[in-house]
C-alpha cells in the first residue's frame, strides 16, 4: 500500500493541475490493487506501482489533449473574426479612395468651376466600369422588372442629390469646410432612422451626437472661407445622404430584382442618377459655357491632358469610394455607417490640407 501511494505521488509531481483531477477519477475502478499489493512480493509491488505510474502518465497524457483543443478556436469564432476583418477593409478601401476622390475633385473643380457638368461626368464614368463587369460575367448582370425601377428611383435620387450636393460645395468653398458641415450627417441619420424605420437608439447614443453638432457650429462660425452656398450645399447633401443609405439598407433584403447585391444596386442607382443629371446639367451648364470655361482653364496654362486626367480621376475614384462604402453599408446599420462616414472626414481634412496646404 504505501508502494502504491508513494509510486501514484511521483507521478502526481510530473502532471498538471487538470491532470491530476483527471487521474482521480480514472484511477476509481483500480481500487482492489492496493489489497492485492500487500500480499504480492517486492518485486511484484515495484512492477504494480510501475504500472499506476505508466497509468497516471497515460490520464495525463489525456488530460492534456482537451486542453490543447480547447485552445483552437471554434469554428464560429473563426468566421467572426473573418468576418470583422472583412468590415475593416472595406471600411479603409472607403477612406483611401474618398481621400483621392477629394483631392482630384477639388483640382478638376479648380480648374473647371462646373460643378453640374463634373457631377455628371463622374457619374457616367462608372457606367463603362461596370458594364465591362456584367458584359464579361466576371459580375452577375442584375435583372429588374418595371416596377423593381421605380421602387429605385427614389433611392437614385437621395443618390444625386448627395453627390450634387457635395460638388457643388466643394466647388463654393474649401474641402475642409465642406466636410465640416458634413460631419453633421449623424444627427440627420438617427433622426430619419427614427422616423422612416422606426429605429430608437439608447440615450447614450443620442448623447454623442451632441458635441458634433456642437463642433459644426463652431467651425463654421470661425471659417474664414464659410459662405451660404457652401453650407446649404453640404447640408443638402447630408440630408440626401442619409435618406440615400436608409432607402438602400430598405432594398438589400434581396425584395428588389435579381442579383441586386450590393454592388450591383450601387451601379443601378448610378445609371438612374446619371439619366436624371442630365437635364438639369444642360439646363444650368449649357455647351457654351462649357466650352467658356475649358477656353478660360487653357488661357491660365492648363494643359487639356491636366483637365481630362484630374476630371477622369475624380470620377473614378468616386465610383469605387462609393461602390465600396455600400460593402460597407450591407455589413452595419445606416447610424454606424454615417458615424464611419464622420470618422473618415478627419482623415480627409488633414489630407486635404496636406495636398493643398491650407
Amino acid at each position: 500500500l504505501g508502494l502504491c501511494l508513494l509510486a501514484a505521488d511521483a507521478a502526481a509531481l510530473h502532471a498538471p493541475l487538470k491532470a491530476i483531477r483527471m487521474r482521480a477519477v480514472t484511477a476509481r475502478p483500480a481500487a482492489s490493487f492496493p489489497c492485492r499489493l500487500a500480499q504480492a512480493p517486492a518485486g511484484g509491488a515495484r512492477l504494480a506501482a510501475q504500472g499506476i505510474m505508466m497509468q497516471a502518465e497515460a490520464s495525463a497524457g489525456d488530460a492534456a489533449e482537451p486542453a490543447k483543443d480547447a485552445a483552437v478556436p471554434t469554428s464560429d469564432e473563426s468566421k467572426s473574426l473573418k468576418e470583422t476583418a472583412l468590415t475593416g477593409a472595406y471600411f479603409a478601401l472607403w477612406y483611401f479612395f474618398n481621400i483621392g476622390y477629394n483631392i482630384y475633385n477639388k483640382k478638376a473643380l479648380n480648374a473647371l468651376p462646373i460643378p453640374y457638368t463634373m457631377a455628371a461626368l463622374q457619374l457616367f464614368i462608372g457606367i463603362p466600369y461596370v458594364a465591362a463587369l456584367w458584359a464579361t460575367g466576371l459580375r452577375k448582370a442584375p435583372k429588374l422588372s418595371t416596377s423593381d425601377v421605380k421602387t429605385l428611383i427614389p433611392v437614385s435620387l437621395g443618390h444625386l442629390g448627395t453627390h450634387i450636393g457635395a460638388v457643388v460645395s466643394l466647388g463654393a468653398g474649401a474641402v475642409s469646410f465642406t466636410h465640416i458641415i458634413k460631419a453633421s450627417e449623424p444627427v440627420v441619420s438617427a433622426a430619419l432612422s427614427a422616423a422612416m424605420l422606426g429605429a430608437h437608439y439608447s440615450p447614450v447614443t443620442y448623447a454623442t451626437l451632441i458635441p458634433i453638432v456642437g463642433g459644426v457650429a463652431l467651425a463654421s462660425l470661425k471659417e474664414l472661407s464659410f459662405t451660404w452656398v457652401g453650407f446649404i450645399a453640404a447640408m443638402g447633401s447630408n440630408l440626401c445622404s442619409a435618406l440615400r443609405a436608409i432607402l438602400a439598407k430598405k432594398t438589400m433584403g434581396g425584395g428588389v430584382g435579381e442579383n441586386m447585391t450590393e454592388t450591383n444596386l450601387y451601379a443601378v442607382l448610378t445609371i438612374l442618377a446619371f439619366i436624371a443629371i442630365l437635364p438639369i446639367t444642360l439646363a444650368i451648364e449649357p455647351p457654351a459655357a462649357i466650352g467658356a470655361a475649358i477656353n478660360a482653364a487653357l488661357g491660365k496654362g492648363l494643359t487639356a491632358k491636366y483637365l481630362w486626367l484630374m476630371s477622369i480621376l475624380s470620377g473614378a475614384f468616386y465610383y469605387l469610394y462609393n461602390e465600396v462604402a455600400f460593402l460597407a453599408l450591407g455589413r452595419v446599420n445606416p447610424v454606424t455607417h454615417a458615424v464611419g462616414n464622420t470618422i473618415k472626414r478627419v482623415v480627409i481634412i488633414v489630407a486635404s490640407v496636406i495636398a493643398f496646404k491650407t
